[in-house]
């Protein structure tokens, strides 16, 4: 059950007739040498620190531990409930979600890191949208974040999700195309859409710098990820709708992490490029000599 790469991944599908989801869970079991029920307790840990994280400032904006953040979450949810939001419900609660789960972040409050920290809110926003606008049980996220956690793994292994080594297409970029995979997976797509959707995030954000202000991962941080959701969920419509991505997802990855390697190290999370160099962005962090 340890593929190495998306094509391993559905050629396990075919053998095995499961989705990525429970062949993800096997993989688990059998390398883990641990049992079903176990990982599906310590996978439900994981979305309920996502619900916590994703519900807390919606109602008690966190100010960020540099200052560069905070009540942007509120802000959002209550310009959707003017009835003025230019991006109907699901975008909304989305995006509003994912940069909740960034002010925790930034306020070292607990979140789940999907792959990372800096780019936490995106599986959650999307998981958590889709359950508001489809009444998905919990029971299903499940699902979700084991098909999120094979494309995450595949990335780990064949690339990188580190902002130091790829840019924020390794962190955000990954991020968004678990969370496409894993929406397309919840919509009653095949193995083969979800490895599509998660090809075309990566082709779309692909260069993306990481460049944090002041050296944290608050901003641009933050606004990234409800960028990375909204590329989710584009890629995911797509896939869903029958579009098929010309690149596959093993060599798209390979090209993200060849393009991350060419990417200038003023641009990869060294905060000496980019938007952290930016007049304003100086002014307001304090920390530029």
């Amino acid at each position: 059950m340890d593929f190495r790469n998306a094509k391993e991944l559905l050629e396990l599908y075919r053998q095995e007739g499961c989705p990525i989801s429970q062949i993800m869970r096997k993989r688990e079991c059998v390398l883990g040498e641990t049992t079903m029920d176990a990982i599906n307790q310590r996978m439900e840990k994981a979305l309920s620190i996502m619900h916590q994280s994703a519900a807390l400032p919606l109602h008690t904006p966190v100010p960020s531990m540099g200052g560069l953040i905070g009540g942007e979450a509120k802000k959002l949810s209550a310009h959707a409930a003017s009835g003025k939001d230019l991006c109907g419900p699901m975008l909304e609660k989305a995006i509003t979600y994912a940069m909740a789960v960034l002010e925790v972040n930034a306020s070292m409050g607990l979140i789940v890191a999907a792959p990372t920290a800096g780019s936490a809110g995106v599986l959650p926003g999307m998981l958590l949208a889709l359950q508001d606008c489809y009444q998905i049980p919990d029971e299903r996220l499940l699902d979700g974040l084991f098909n999120a956690g094979a494309i995450g793994y595949l990335a780990m292994r064949n690339a990188t999700v580190a902002g130091a080594v790829g840019g924020c297409q390794a962190e955000v970029g990954v991020a968004a195309a678990m969370a496409a995979s894993a929406a397309v997976e919840l919509m009653g797509g095949e193995p083969e859409q979800c490895l599509s959707a998660a090809s075309t995030v990566l082709m779309n954000m692909l260069g993306l710098v990481c460049d944090p202000v002041g050296g944290l991962v608050e901003y641009p941080c933050q606004n990234r990820n409800a960028a990375g959701v909204a590329n989710a969920l584009v890629a995911a419509e797509l896939a869903l709708s029958g579009i098929q991505q010309l690149i596959p997802f093993d060599e798209m990855l390979d090209t993200m992490y060849r393009v991350g390697r060419k990417i200038p190290v003023e641009l990869r999370e060294t905060a000496l490029g980019g938007c952290a160099v930016a007049p304003s962005a100086c002014q307001r962090c304090g920390r530029c000599g």
